[in-house]
């Protein structure tokens, strides 16, 4: 394949003009502003939504197999990098559930007696049934 010097590229306009010149972008752009920082981070933490779904099905496969399989899971489980391992996709959920309480007064409309519906209410309906879940989740491995 034989390569066409830069001057002779088509330009914008399909004509033979230099291409157009493109800014270097910084490979650490996402630190300079804090909306940047949590837009990557958001979107890292599917990463580790996805390692939270492996696990819990790795969980569900060993406690199918009987009580053997799911203590050699356990001990897996115990080893310090699979806890830390946990502990920091625990906090990238975090992070992903609080940005999208945050987003989602704009993610959905919702229209009440035909008036949308202020965001704070949204939000705070949010945090609530957050906070019933849990509750209602921790009653029930505790209870058991």
């Amino acid at each position: 394949m034989s390569r066409t010097p830069a001057s002779r590229r088509p330009g914008p306009a399909g004509g033979s003009g230099p291409a157009p010149y493109r800014k270097p972008v910084p490979t650490f752009w996402w630190l300079r502003r804090r909306a940047y920082l949590v837009f990557v981070l958001r979107e890292l933490s599917g990463v580790f939504i996805a390692w939270f779904v492996v696990f819990l099905l790795l969980m569900a496969g060993a406690i199918a197999e009987g009580s053997g399989e799911y203590e050699q899971f356990q001990d897996w489980s115990g080893q310090w990098w699979v806890v830390l391992l946990n502990v920091i996709a625990l906090l990238f959920v975090l992070l992903h559930t609080l940005t999208w309480f945050g987003l989602a007064p704009r993610a959905m409309a919702v229209r009440l007696r035909g008036r949308r519906v202020r965001p704070g209410p949204i939000v705070a309906m949010h945090y609530l049934l957050w906070a019933l879940l849990t509750a209602a989740v921790a009653w029930l491995i505790l209870k058991g």
